[in-house]
């Protein structure tokens, strides 16, 4: 009996899954809405994604406007963007919160793209791990009888081929999202 795959496979593509949305929120050097999905504002205490108390529309290249849906909630979102770690001074004229992004230096973007690199080694390592966790099965399997020898050597090809083909994806939505920093 061949190990099933299915389970690891759909692991190692929330693998990929994870580590791509966690690009998406890295700043390019153009205003996008995705910039803003990791920070929580503290509305009536809880914390609320500012996404569901407030509209973003992005006004131009390089700006982004906040309108919030209960106007109460404004000082609470301009304290939430000032906390976080996006590193730009909101401007809330009571109205609607401004998010002005300056264009991005040669050195930001350089430290922007290690940043990159490192997540994606990590993610790498994620699915690596998937790939072990399988191996330990198919020995395990093994061991108790539930396969042969060829099926073992059939089952272990397979979650390799599963791996590189992950890894490879990674590598490339790492090599897309470097090459948009860098050339903007």
């Amino acid at each position: 009996m061949k190990l099933d795959t299915k389970d690891f496979e759909a692991k190692m593509k929330k693998s990929v899954a994870a580590y791509s949305e966690n690009l998406s929120t890295i700043r390019a050097g153009r205003a996008t809405p995705d910039v803003l999905k990791k920070i929580n504002v503290d509305y009536y205490g809880s914390p609320t994604p500012i996404n569901s108390i407030a509209e973003i529309k992005v006004e131009d290249a390089r700006t982004l406007l906040i309108n919030s849906w209960d106007k109460s909630a404004m000082k609470s979102i301009e304290k939430a963007i000032l906390t976080s770690d996006l590193g730009i001074h909101p401007q809330n004229d009571g109205q609607c919160i401004r998010l002005s992004f300056p264009p991005m230096t040669e050195e930001r973007r350089r430290d922007l793209s290690k940043q990159i690199s490192k997540m994606g080694e990590e993610a790498k390592v994620a699915v690596r791990n998937i790939r072990r966790d399988a191996n330990d099965k198919i020995k395990a399997m093994k061991k108790d009888s539930e396969m042969t020898e060829d099926e073992a050597k059939a089952s272990d090809k397979s979650i390799q081929d599963l791996t590189d083909k992950y890894v490879k994806e990674i590598d490339t939505v790492t090599a897309a999202k470097t090459k948009e920093i860098m050339e903007i």
